[in-house]
């Protein structure tokens, strides 16, 4: 029987992606039930034919000839110059699968968890890209320490604009495709907390009234958890204490998140009708032909991607 295929997008050449995803390739360290396409030519000058490849990579994604499709890291500026007015390949995506209802979420599943959000007696382990752990740990740590999942309900918009994008509906849909790809990696009852916009979550309507008035109704309707604090919520689920987290915006999302998983986080777009990751950096371009780009985030984009096409079958 032949192996399913997952397409992976080099992603700028003048960025790191090539490089990564030809480390990824040759690591050993590749789920081995699937078979690896690349899609692009690391050999062109032409940094706009990135965007294309993303295009070509969902018409076969859509067309069932891929399983899945793993993008390497890409300019936003790039999709505009090759033609398509989107602000990042989540919403391209989106756009060329006619999805509505679509969020950007960051996991680091397939990572090693962070030396101090170990469970007791496996503190001795080191982070992948050997750092010195960072002073995050606690003794009371739940089942999922170290394992952080966010998801956003805005994403790439100017801070201004926040807080008219929340709506009541959007945080419910999130908080839905949340839970729905948790139960995909077998939570059965997902724990979801949703952060606050605002200082302290509002503060009871001292320090703004979107948790009152938005926030604070959603959770109800969808049984998540919140509003929250956004200043430690992230420190309770990086111990166990909630399976994702729901942020309002991208960079009280992604923060957090980085701090905890620079190096191996992965990206997923939820709700396309086919699985899409991608690893949780940019292009790099200071570092690019260098030699010294680490794939984790490229594994664990392509592992995650793996993962999940095999709990659709």
């Amino acid at each position: 029987m032949s192996l399913r295929r997952i397409g992976i997008t080099l992603g700028d050449v003048a960025g790191i992606g090539p490089e990564i995803v030809a480390k990824a390739l040759a690591s050993g360290k590749l789920d081995k039930r699937y078979r690896y396409e690349v899609i692009g030519d690391p050999g062109t000058t032409i940094r706009e034919r990135a965007a294309h490849w993303v295009v070509a990579g969902a018409e076969r994604c859509l067309r069932g000839d891929l399983a899945a499709l793993v993008t390497g890291p890409i300019a936003k500026e790039l999709l505009h110059q090759a033609g398509y007015p989107f602000v990042g390949q989540t919403e391209l995506l989106a756009h060329l699968s006619r999805t509505k209802k679509f969020a950007m979420l960051l996991t680091n599943d397939q990572a090693t968890p962070h030396p101090n959000l170990l469970p007791q007696g496996e503190k001795g382990r080191k982070l992948e890209s050997g750092r010195s752990p960072l002073p995050l740990g606690g003794e009371d740590q739940g089942e999922g320490a170290g394992v952080l999942r966010v998801a956003l309900v805005t994403t790439h918009a100017p801070i201004r604009d926040v807080p008219k994008l929340i709506t009541g509906k959007k945080i419910c849909d999130v908080v839905a495709l949340t839970a729905d790809f948790c139960r995909q990696l077998g939570i059965q009852k997902p724990r979801i907390a949703v952060t606050g916009l605002n200082p302290h979550a509002g503060e009871g309507g001292l320090l703004g009234t979107e948790e009152r008035r938005i926030i604070a109704p959603a959770v109800k309707r969808v049984h998540a958890i919140g509003p929250c604090p956004a200043d430690t919520v992230f420190y309770r689920a990086a111990h166990g204490e909630f399976d994702a987290v729901v942020a309002m915006y991208h960079d009280q999302g992604l923060a957090p998140f980085k701090l905890l998983a620079f190096d191996n986080g992965v990206n997923v777009t939820l709700g396309l009708p086919f699985v899409r990751t991608s690893p949780d950096h940019g292009t790099a371009p200071d570092i690019a032909g260098k030699g010294i780009a680490r794939p984790d985030g490229m594994i664990a984009a392509i592992n995650l991607a793996a993962k999940l096409v095999c709990r659709e079958r």
